[in-house]
C-alpha cells in the first residue's frame, strides 16, 4: 500500500507531461523564451523583546531578560519558458542574524524571516531555495494575463488547465496562501498569521522541500494534491531519501465563485514520518524514572493528520481592504516534526488600504491569534518534557494569544526604468502565555523592517 501511495502521483505527473507536449499549440505564448531575473529582495528586521517575567525558564523557554537581533535576507529568482506549455524556475537566497530569545519559547515566532536553529553547522551562505520545473495543460481557450514576480514569468495562462509542479520548492508556495495574511516580508511576520500554524508542513530547517504538485485550476474553484519529503528528524536540515520511507501528504480545494471576490480554501494533510508518541514517550519516562525524551521515542511509520479553512475577503478599495480568517487543527497524539509546535489556532484579521488617508500604496494590518497543545502534547509539556521550539521545564497551561499590528510605508520609487519598491514597516507584537504558559510573560515585542523588491 505504501509503495502505490508514493509511486501514484509519478504516474500521473508522467502523463500529464505527455499530455501537455501534445497540446502545445493550444497554449497562449509567454512574453519571451530567454531566461530572465523574475524578481529579487532584500529584507531588513530588527526585533526588541522586552523583559518579562518569568517563575522558572527550561532549555528552550522564551528568554526573560531583554533582547534585541536583526536578521537580513536576500535573494534573486529567476525564470525560464523554453516552450508555451513549460517553466522552468531557479531560487537562491541567504539568511544571516537570528531571532530574539534564540528563536524557541513560542508557538507563534515573531519573525517569519527568520530561519529556525536545529540543523548542526547550518551555514549563513547563498543556497537554492528553489529549482522546480511547471507544466500546464489548456482545458480550453480562455486564458488570462499575469504579472511578472517572484516565481512567475509574465504574460498570459490558460484560465482552465490541469498543472504540474516538480523539484524544490515550498509548500506554502502553493497551499493555505491568502491575499491579506501570506508574506512575512510584506504583511504580518508572526509565523501564526503568515502560515496555518497547526499545518505541519513538510520543510527542511531553512523552509524548503522536494515534492510534486498536481492540480485542476479554474476561474471559479481548484483542486491540488502535492506530496514532498518530510525531514529525516524534527527540525532537520536532511530529506529523507524515498517518498516510501516518509513523506506529507497535503490536499486542498479553494473556490471563489462569488461576485464578492470572497475566496474560501479548505485544506487536509496527512504527514508520516519518523515521530515520537507523547503518550508513549510519557509511559517510557514514568517506568525509568527519568524525563520524558520524544525524540528516544522516534519510530517510522507514524502519521500526523490535520486541516485547515483558509477565507479572505474582499472589502473596498479593489480589495486592498479586506479582512481574513483562519482555522486549523491536528490530531497532536505524535511529535511536532517540521514547522512549529501548535496543533490547534484560529486567526482573524484584516488590512486596510492607505488610499484613506491620501497614501494610497501603503497599508495597516492588524490581527489576532489564539492557539493551543493538544492534550497529550501538553502531559509531556508539563512533565518535563521539551519539543524542538518548547521547553519550559514545567507548564501551566493557558492558550497562547498574540496581537499583531504593522503599518506598511511605502516609499517612493528609485526609477522608472529600475523599478525597485522600498518600504518600511514598524510592527508591534503582544504575546500572552508565551509557549502556552501561564506563569511566563505577557510579552512585547517591537521590530521594524525594511524591504526592497525588485
Amino acid at each position: 500500500m505504501r509503495e502505490a501511495t508514493s509511486r501514484q502521483p509519478l504516474q500521473v505527473a508522467a502523463l500529464l507531461l505527455m499530455a501537455a507536449g501534445a497540446a502545445a499549440a493550444q497554449s497562449p505564448a509567454p512574453d519571451s523564451y530567454w531566461p530572465m531575473i523574475v524578481g529579487a529582495q532584500y529584507t531588513y528586521v530588527l526585533q526588541h523583546q522586552d523583559a518579562l517575567h518569568a517563575a522558572y525558564s527550561g532549555p528552550l523557554s522564551l528568554g526573560p531578560g531583554a533582547d534585541t537581533q536583526a536578521t537580513h535576507t536576500m535573494g534573486l529568482y529567476a525564470g525560464w519558458a523554453p516552450v508555451s506549455w513549460a517553466q522552468l524556475y531557479f531560487d537562491t537566497e541567504k539568511f544571516m542574524g537570528a531571532g530574539v530569545s534564540g528563536t524557541t519559547g513560542l508557538g507563534g515566532l515573531t519573525n517569519g524571516d527568520v530561519v529556525r536553529q536545529g540543523a548542526n553547522g547550518l551555514k549563513k551562505t547563498f543556497y537554492i531555495a528553489r529549482s522546480f520545473v511547471r507544466f500546464m495543460l489548456p482545458l480550453g481557450s480562455e486564458v488570462a494575463a499575469v504579472e511578472r514576480a517572484q516565481d512567475q514569468l509574465p504574460g498570459k495562462e490558460d484560465a482552465r488547465r490541469l498543472e504540474l509542479k516538480a523539484g524544490r520548492m515550498a509548500v506554502n508556495d502553493d497551499f493555505d496562501k491568502n491575499r491579506y495574511a501570506g508574506s512575512t516580508r510584506t504583511e504580518f511576520m508572526n509565523w501564526s498569521l503568515w502560515d496555518n500554524t497547526a499545518w505541519d508542513y513538510a520543510a527542511n530547517t531553512r523552509g524548503y522541500t522536494d515534492g510534486i504538485v498536481i492540480g485542476y485550476v479554474t476561474p471559479e474553484w481548484s483542486l491540488k494534491y502535492g506530496i514532498y519529503r518530510m525531514p529525516e528528524a524534527a527540525n532537520g536540515q536532511a530529506l529523507v531519501s524515498s517518498l516510501q520511507q516518509a513523506r506529507g501528504e497535503n490536499l486542498e480545494l479553494t473556490v471563489s465563485p462569488w461576485a464578492s471576490g470572497t475566496v474560501v480554501r479548505v485544506l487536509a494533510y496527512r504527514n508520516t514520518a519518523a515521530m515520537g508518541n507523547y503518550r508513549e514517550a510519557l509511559a517510557i519516562a514514568a517506568a525509568t524514572a527519568m524525563p520524558p525524551s520524544i525524540v528516544a521515542d522516534d519510530r517510522e511509520g507514524r502519521h500526523k493528520t490535520g486541516f485547515g479553512i483558509n477565507v479572505e475577503q474582499p472589502l473596498a478599495d479593489e480589495g486592498e481592504t479586506g479582512v481574513f480568517l483562519r482555522l486549523g487543527w491536528n490530531d497532536g497524539r505524535n511529535e511536532s516534526f517540521a514547522f512549529t509546535e501548535v496543533d490547534n489556532q484560529a486567526s482573524v484579521g484584516a488590512q486596510v488600504s492607505g488610499v484613506h488617508w491620501r497614501r494610497p500604496d501603503d497599508r495597516l494590518g492588524s490581527a489576532l491569534v489564539s492557539e493551543g497543545l493538544s492534550g497529550p502534547h501538553r502531559d509531556y509539556l508539563e512533565a518535563g518534557g521539551a519539543g524542538f521550539l518548547l521547553g519550559d521545564g514545567r507548564l501551566h497551561y493557558g492558550r497562547e494569544e498574540i496581537l499583531e499590528v504593522y503599518y506598511r510605508a511605502q516609499l517612493p520609487q528609485s526609477s522608472a526604468r529600475f523599478p525597485v519598491k522600498v518600504q518600511l514597516s514598524p510592527d508591534f507584537q503582544y504575546i500572552r502565555n508565551p509557549g502556552y504558559n501561564q506563569e511566563r510573560g505577557p510579552a512585547r515585542f517591537i521590530g521594524v523592517r525594511l524591504h526592497l523588491e525588485y
